[in-house]
């Protein structure tokens, strides 16, 4: 036992004074409390709190995490708001940015390791790609312009593991009929949780709902929700396309 929970043990047991005392003294500490009417002493510290928690992630994402993401990808990338932190990017993968694009610190992009050819993401233009996403990145996936993608989004390019039970347990690769390539048309919006499955294309201006699976391609200008997606209705056409 170390000399800590030592410690602990005689102050909770112990009849001795002394560890009454500390007893007491824990006790008194648990239950002390500043009166509501003190903490508006605390309002200017907390603005200066903000302000330097503002300032050191500007300094962190400005001059160490943006930096270090620029220097693993290829492509523009002007004007990356890379927020919260570095993407994690996990096996062999070749990731081109192009500009203005917002991409949350707490991704995962994921090439996958067997493959022959080196798996390629393509980020356009002005794409948001929000927080706790994870892009595994088979053969191809691409982003084109002006794509969101809400927080906890999967596009699952491969599996990672075959269907055979016997070569899952033997540590086996996934094979290449598993794999497939994910295209985002211009301005697709993927709502939070939904999860994109290989070999889908989904369609310029089409909303995907949250929480959704997309298993088969999408048309364009479709709102597709449910498990597996489905198109639920058709949006409106915009002035530009009504005019043509």
């Amino acid at each position: 036992m170390s000399t800590l929970q030592t410690f602990k043990q005689w102050a909770k047991h112990s009849p001795s004074p002394l560890a009454r005392f500390v007893r007491t003294l824990h006790s008194s500490r648990q239950s002390l409390e500043i009166p509501k009417a003190f903490t508006v002493l605390y309002s200017p510290l907390f603005t200066v709190h903000r302000s330097l928690q503002t300032l050191f992630a500007w300094m962190g994402q400005t001059f160490y995490s943006t930096p270090l993401f620029k220097s693993q990808i290829q492509g523009t990338a002007q004007k990356l708001n890379l927020y919260g932190g570095l993407p994690l990017i996990s096996g062999p993968l070749d990731i081109t940015c192009a500009d203005r694009c917002r991409i949350s610190g707490a991704t995962t992009f994921s090439g996958r390791t067997s493959a022959t050819k080196r798996p390629q993401l393509k980020i356009g233009n002005n794409v948001g790609i929000g927080w706790q996403t994870t892009i595994a990145v088979g053969s191809s996936v691409i982003l084109e312009d002006n794509v969101r993608m809400g927080g906890r989004n999967f596009l699952a390019g491969y599996p990672g593991h075959p269907l055979d039970a016997q070569e899952r347990a033997a540590g086996l690769a996934d094979h290449d009929d598993q794999v497939g390539d994910i295209i985002l048309k211009k301005d697709v919006w993927i709502g939070t949780g939904a999860m994109i499955m290989a070999g889908v294309t989904i369609g310029e201006g089409t909303i995907v709902a949250a929480g959704s699976i997309v298993t088969k391609p999408l048309p364009a200008h479709v709102l597709a929700g449910g498990n597996p997606a489905r198109v639920i209705k058709q949006l409106p056409k915009t002035e530009w396309e009504a005019a043509q």
